[in-house]
């Protein structure tokens, strides 16, 4: 699948990240939409649908963690790569079931962003 075909939405309630990120991935001809809340995310999915959702754990309202298994629970298909500051972090059962992998999982501040890129590529590269 090339880049243009791929929706990503970015969900960050921290303004310079989801304006540099979103910046970043657009020049990699990714179609990109940022919001700063998991019921704003809601709101997109509803409307429209995303083939990544990156989300950052730590949202005002509900949890990043919630909205990946409300999110997964009504759209199966979508692939999540979790962005969050806390380097000791380790992923839930839940999220493990919904297809996630400690690879999956990006630390704030991204310092290597095209790695980003290859991890969004690599998800629709694998079946899975």
């Amino acid at each position: 699948m090339s880049n243009s075909k791929i929706k990503i939405l970015i969900v960050d309630d921290e303004p310079v990240v989801r304006e540099s990120l979103q910046d970043f991935l657009e020049e990699y001809e990714f179609r990109v939409m940022a919001v700063p809340s998991s019921e704003a995310a809601l709101d997109v999915l509803a409307r429209e649908h995303q083939d990544v959702l990156i989300v950052d754990l730590k949202l005002p309202g509900i949890s990043g963690e919630m909205l990946i298994l409300e999110a997964h629970k009504r759209y199966p298909e979508i692939k999540f790569i979790i962005h969050t500051g806390s380097g000791d972090y380790q992923l839930s059962d839940e999220l493990r079931a919904t297809g996630i992998h400690p690879e999956h999982i990006i630390l704030k501040p991204v310092t290597e962003l095209e790695a980003l890129v290859n991890l969004i590529t690599e998800l629709f590269n694998d079946d899975g």
